[in-house]
């Protein structure tokens, strides 16, 4: 088998996959927007402040002989903001929006694979919003289609964001909507309906597709790796005096349960301090900004200084109400901070309850509540629970991941 992998913009999960593909000789060709190599033109100008996003776009040497780009859309997405031309870039039917660089890009590796499968390739593996017209065109060549779904599915997301409106009408300025576009929303049910089998990160996100109105061939969950382990934490046990230090990292949207986690803990603020890392989707929601000035807020950290400000801390909160899978659980596990986190993220699938973390109900503030306060009245059970996390964390590295979907790419 050898398969063909697109996606438009790229991420940590995309390139692990990728690479170990590559690895195990199963990786005809990758396809994105753009992408930088070691020491190439690129990655040398990635250094400048200015170009410092490239480095997100950064991939292994062994890649770059069978990588094909298609930069001019997503680099006029990138440069809109900075010519004051964000009109251009706003909403779904702008000529420079996130959507239409992944519509175009998929049309482009869709007009690719006549050539594509006359070089050998067998299947297909694309990712949401960019897969539609390169799956139609695969199933003419009889390439198999393999389809990665990053977050719960879109009409579950309605009915939860109408659900917590109605329950916390005072943040309804931090539930976001779904915007997309009418074209948008229905290429998604299409491109599940095309796929052979769909790869979802936790068992959350495949339960979603339960609503899905149509029929789906196949699912699989494989929840993804962990970062590299931080060897040096030093694990110092919490004392019944002293404040319990929570940290919450991820947009201050109620998506994230963040009305949930504050009215938890401002019950306990004799007992716990509160440190919150993330943006706010405006300024518009009064009692966000009310719980903010009482706690310690930080706007936003460059990623390494994110992992110091976990090594620092005691016990890690994200009560998310609808996730894909939630990275800063694995990132937070991953540097010896256990999470308080609920099973509509990957929770489900990587925490045993009171052994390498805690979880909650989702929404349930009551149940948040009493998990804090059994923490702050026994604090002698966080170190272990810490440990015991860095534990799984060590178990499961991306390799784990990419060998796991390279097992099920070639039974399939």
């Amino acid at each position: 088998m050898k398969i063909i992998v697109s996606h438009p913009t790229s991420n940590q999960v995309n390139r692990a996959m990728t690479l170990g593909l590559h690895n195990e000789n199963l990786l005809q060709s990758f396809h994105t927007c753009f992408a930088a190599f070691p020491n190439d033109f690129l990655d040398k100008i990635s250094e400048l402040k200015p170009f410092e996003e490239i480095k997100k776009r950064k991939f292994d040497s062994s890649l770059q002989s069978i990588t094909h780009i298609y930069p001019y859309r997503e680099i006029m997405r990138l440069m809109m903001p900075r010519l004051g031309l964000k009109n251009l870039a706003r909403t779904d039917n702008d000529p420079y929006s996130i959507w239409s660089v992944y519509k175009n890009f998929d049309k482009s590796v869709a007009n690719r694979l006549i050539q594509e499968s006359r070089n050998g390739a067998t299947a297909i593996y694309a990712y949401e919003d960019g897969a539609y017209h390169s799956f139609q065109k695969a199933k003419t060549l009889g390439l198999k289609c393999f389809y990665d779904q990053p977050i719960g599915y879109w009409r579950a997301a309605q009915r939860m964001y109408q659900e917590e409106k109605e329950k916390w009408p005072e943040w309804v300025e931090t539930i976001p909507s779904i915007n997309n576009s009418e074209e948008r929303l229905m290429n998604k049910d299409k491109e599940l309906e095309l796929a052979d089998c769909v790869f979802a990160a936790s068992t959350f996100t495949a339960n979603t597709l339960k609503e899905f109105p149509g029929k789906i061939n196949k699912i699989e969950v494989v929840p993804f790796g962990f970062p590299k382990v931080f060897e040096h934490k030093k694990f110092n046990s919490i004392k019944k005096n002293q404040k319990l230090r929570l940290l919450f990292v991820g947009g201050l949207s109620q998506r994230k349960g963040i009305a949930n986690l504050f009215t938890a803990v401002n019950k306990f603020s004799d007992n716990v301090s509160l440190t919150v890392v993330g943006r706010k989707w405006n300024n518009k929601c009064e009692p966000l900004n009310e719980q903010l000035a009482k706690h310690n807020y930080i706007p936003s950290l460059p990623f390494p200084k994110i992992l110091e400000l976990m090594r620092d801390h005691d016990v890690f909160v994200f009560p998310s109400l609808f996730e894909g899978f939630g990275l800063v659980i694995t990132e937070a596990m991953s540097q010896g901070l256990p999470v308080i986190t609920t099973s509509n993220t990957a929770g489900g699938d990587l925490i045993k309850h009171g052994k390498n973390g805690w979880l909650v109900e989702a929404g349930n503030t009551e149940n948040l509540e009493a998990l804090i306060e059994d923490l702050v009245l026994n604090p002698s059970q966080i170190v272990p629970v810490a440990q015991e996390a860095m534990e799984t964390a060590r178990k499961r590295q991306w390799s784990v991941y990419s060998d796991e979907v390279n097992n099920i790419v070639k039974n399939l």
